[in-house]
């Protein structure tokens, strides 16, 4: 049962958001924050990414419903109730709040307005092909809200992270999205696949992850970053090579490893470049 709704909202899809948000907590605890605010920031951000998992699955229903390649998601196939769907969305959106509750003040201010942020991507297809980038800040929430609950207040570091995590997401949902161009188009839905065809929005899915890499280049500068960090950096790099690469054969195994591997590799490889460098240099 439980197995059954953590496949339903992705839950293993947490690795891609979660390690940005760790590694801004570290950089601004300048190290460890303690265990009770690694654990809010842990409950908080599962929370959030839960219900806004959630959220998507149950407005997008009818459309999955008519894409082959995702007919047999829970609520399509009926695996799963609406009524059980929404329990779900808002039981995660409530324990985020709760979350945010014991953080700080200014965390459960904007706690709304998360919520908000991360919901609308769910629309964004019916109206825009930049459906894209509204994912990216969706998830670039998640680095900026960590920042915020470590320190308080906002600063460099956390925003130039911000915008490096919507490049990245708006590459590979490129990437992912060139799987539905067809179906997409039959349903009258948005996306860069539609409006530019496979080749032309593999070309932008290239040119914003060269950008991402400047943006984290920009985050080492500002956030003081050392010779670990950029050492990490450079295996990203090659991960998005390796991933454009597998993208260009466009075969869904071709297409799952470039999505799933190469995109929890690069995550985790971040975390791991910017936990080391700060304990270094402590």
């Amino acid at each position: 049962m439980i197995r059954k709704y953590l496949e339903f909202v992705r839950f293993s899809h947490t690795v891609f958001a979660l390690p940005f948000a760790l590694a801004s907590m570290t950089v601004a605890a300048r190290g460890w924050p303690g265990w009770r605010l690694f654990g809010l920031i842990l409950a908080a951000m599962v929370g959030a990414r839960t219900a806004a998992m959630g959220f998507n699955r149950i407005v997008d229903r009818k459309f999955d419903a008519q894409n082959p390649r995702t007919a047999q998601r829970h609520l399509p196939s009926g695996a799963i109730t609406l009524a059980s769907a929404w329990g779900v969305v808002i039981v995660a959106a409530t324990g985020f709040v709760a979350a945010t509750w014991f953080i700080n003040r200014i965390c459960f201010a904007l706690s709304p307005v998360a919520l908000a942020i991360v919901f609308f991507y769910s629309v964004t297809k019916r109206f825009t092909s930049l459906s894209h980038v509204f994912l990216g800040v969706a998830l670039a929430v998640a680095p900026v809200g960590a920042w915020l609950a470590v320190r308080g207040e906002l600063a460099w570091p956390p925003v130039v992270l911000a915008v490096a995590v919507v490049l990245w997401l708006t590459g590979f949902d490129i990437i992912y999205a060139t799987q539905d161009h067809e179906a997409d188009k039959a349903l009258g839905l948005h996306s860069l696949p539609v409006r530019f065809g496979i080749a032309g929005s593999l070309w932008i899915a290239r040119a914003t992850h060269a950008a991402m890499v400047a943006a984290l280049l920009a985050f080492g500068r500002v956030a003081g970053m050392g010779w670990l960090f950029y050492a990490g950096l450079a295996v990203i790099a090659a991960c998005l090579i390796v991933q454009h690469a597998l993208a260009r054969k466009q075969d869904p195994v071709s297409l799952n490893v470039a999505f799933f591997r190469m995109n929890a590799i690069i995550s985790v490889v971040f975390l791991a470049a910017v936990a080391a460098d700060v304990a270094w240099r402590r």
